[in-house]
């Protein structure tokens, strides 16, 4: 266990033996313990460390246990600390009441049985572990989301540039032309404009086809997910100089599921998106593994590699790509990694296939 999985447990008892004990028995849980001999010194421990779990005395001076646990069950910081009660003198029902009106999650009468303490420790010990580990998830899950939010805001940005900057610009040109061949009196110079004004809409027309293809390629629904990857690869290697090839093994695999199908290449389109914006690179590998309930994608090129920081997937290095790419592996129970190739980077995707009988399609 590593000490920041480690639980911090605070004993609070007036009496410095019985403290000893606790130590005694509590040292093989491997946990951080904690010990004071004052609700006070208990209250300062509090206000610095995170503690998960409280042995607390009903009988201390000035400030019993009781009072204690009112105090601090009062701040919303404490509400989810385990209260464990021990007492060798407040031992009928109406004090254990008492003790769990008070927030307490169990109520230990003295003698203390070692085995008894140690097992019931070690349960809430347990418990508060896997509760800080579903609040590490839900942060996880929240910043993911938020990830893929920015992803598609910055798709649509995407979008609307090439729209604007491509598309757009032909239109304007054809407007023009169609002006100029209204007010044209020449013939010739005419069919000279008009056959202008059909190449630029060609050109618009080609523009169109590759943004709808991009945006939704119509292969993964007529051909499947190898179809599309070659049609992407293809392009690719037109558009940017980019020597790419593709293995498929086996190579008449099964149609997954169209969930898994876009995910997977959404995820080598943006990885290979990335290889052609930074990474140099002159040649590009992609291999599609499918086998034993599992798909495996792996992305690999030859250029300059990436930093430590983004091998290790940091949320501080990591950009809109990778951050959108992690959020289709996890949403679909899978895993991705990225790690330095030599030369190069290696983009690795593992995602579970749930099996069925689908209809093989043709590559």
């Amino acid at each position: 266990m590593s000490a920041k999985d480690k639980i911090n447990i605070l004993a609070v008892d007036d009496n410095p033996a019985k403290l000893l004990t606790y130590e005694a028995i509590l040292r093989e849980l491997d946990e951080e313990l904690m010990l004071v001999t004052s609700a006070q010194e208990a209250l300062r421990e509090l206000l610095k460390t995170d503690v998960a779990i409280m042995l607390l005395d009903v009988h201390m001076p000035e400030i019993d246990g009781f009072e204690l646990a009112a105090m601090i069950r009062e701040h919303p910081r404490f509400h989810r600390m385990s209260i464990i009660f021990i007492s060798a003198v407040h031992q009928d029902d109406l004090d254990r009441l008492k003790g769990y009106e008070r927030g307490a999650v169990d109520y230990i009468a003295v003698p203390i049985v070692p085995e008894l303490l140690r097992a019931k420790v070690s349960v809430f010990a347990e418990l508060q572990r896997q509760a800080r580990q579903m609040d590490r998830l839900n942060i996880e899950q929240r910043r993911l989301s938020n990830q893929l939010v920015v992803a598609h805001e910055d798709e649509r940005r995407h979008v609307a540039r090439e729209l604007h900057d491509g598309l757009g610009q032909e239109i304007v040109a054809i407007k023009m032309l169609l002006t100029r061949i209204v007010n044209e009196p020449s013939v010739p110079l005419k069919d000279k404009l008009a056959i202008e004004g059909w190449d630029i809409a060609d050109r618009a027309m080609r523009q169109v086809r590759s943004l709808s293809h991009l945006l939704h390629p119509p292969q993964l629904q007529q051909g499947g997910l190898v179809s599309s990857v070659r049609w992407y690869l293809d392009g690719l290697t037109k558009r940017a100089g980019i020597t790419t090839s593709l293995d498929v093994q086996p190579p008449d695999f099964c149609g997954l599921s169209p969930d898994v199908e876009t995910a997977i290449f959404r995820i080598i389109q943006e990885a290979l998106t990335n290889v052609f914006r930074h990474a140099a690179a002159a040649t590009a590998w992609v291999t599609l593994r499918f086998q034993e309930g599992k798909v495996a994608v792996t992305i690999k090129d030859d250029g300059t590699g990436v930093e430590q920081q983004v091998t290790e997937l940091d949320p501080a290095c990591i950009g809109i790509g990778l951050g959108g790419m992690r959020v289709r592996a996890k949403e679909l129970g899978g895993e991705l990694r990225v790690s330095n190739a030599n030369p190069g980077t290696l983009v690795e995707v593992v995602l579970p296939v749930i099996e069925s009988t689908p209809t093989k399609r043709r590559a």
